[in-house]
């Protein structure tokens, strides 16, 4: 790594967040890869020009946006993190509990996705894809006549099929965004498992969905995917009342 050439003395003042950018676009522009160790402190120091204190501090920044990991040890340092769909996900969920952002409008949102990568698939996912995702809602259908379906294992290829549709947009942002989703909170979907009337209505209308977009039938389609967050939004509003009903009786027995 030439990292003499990479990075440039810094001024007193902002110094310690002036490092972080330089090391954030030195990163974001490959010139270190995931994997890489970041030069040790001293040669840090006499790159920019600074005090231990000052490097410290950027790294803390550096550590904070999730860039780079400290390691300890023989073969310690800084190492720059390979930022993964699934830490995404967990953050975004964290961040949206913290919020206090209700699954009401989680479903909302996640309907304005699925409509737009919907559409897409149909324009731009090949037969075999499309073919795919049929016969892949067929399983889930197939799932469901065991005398006793595993509500994680409907759940999981719930999500399978969820990131297949996303991947058909042949948008990568797409794909990504729906799989920090689907790894993060997952839209509350998993509602739909547990009653035996839901998930038997979201599983043929999963079918019934790919079947719409394997006959590149986009308004069908669509139509589906709104009786889908119907169905999601009934269930939500069940739990929600099941579950008041349940503290004001613990509340009254208090």
């Amino acid at each position: 790594m030439t990292a003499p050439s990479m990075f440039t003395p810094v001024q007193i003042g902002r110094a310690g967040e002036d490092i972080a950018l330089q090391i954030e676009a030195a990163i974001l522009e490959q010139k270190i890869l995931p994997g890489e160790r970041l030069p040790s402190e001293r040669e840090l120091q006499t790159l920019f020009q600074c005090g231990r204190g000052v490097i410290r501090e950027a790294i803390r920044a550096l550590k904070q946006k999730g860039l780079v990991e400290v390691r300890k040890g023989a073969k310690g340092g800084a190492y720059v993190k390979n930022i993964e769909v699934a830490n995404v996900g967990e953050s975004l969920a964290l961040f949206l509990k913290q919020q206090h952002v209700g699954p009401e409008d989680i479903a909302e949102f996640r309907e304005s996705i699925d409509r737009v990568i919907t559409v897409l698939a149909i324009t731009r996912g090949t037969v075999v894809e499309k073919e795919k995702l049929v016969a892949d809602t067929e399983k889930l259908l197939g799932l469901l006549k065991e005398e006793n379906p595993d509500q994680d294992s409907l759940a999981r290829h719930d999500r399978v099929l969820n990131i297949q549709l996303a991947k058909m947009s042949k948008n990568p942002i797409f794909e990504w965004v729906m799989e920090a989703i689907q790894l993060g909170f997952s839209s509350h979907d998993y509602a739909l498992y547990k009653n035996q009337e839901y998930r038997r209505k979201t599983a043929e209308n999963w079918h019934t969905t790919a079947c719409r977009i394997a006959e590149n039938e986009p308004m069908k389609a669509l139509n589906s995917i709104s009786a889908h967050y119907s169905l999601l939004q009934s269930c939500i509003k069940e739990e929600k009342t099941q579950a008041d009903g349940i503290s004001g009786k613990n509340e009254a027995f208090g």
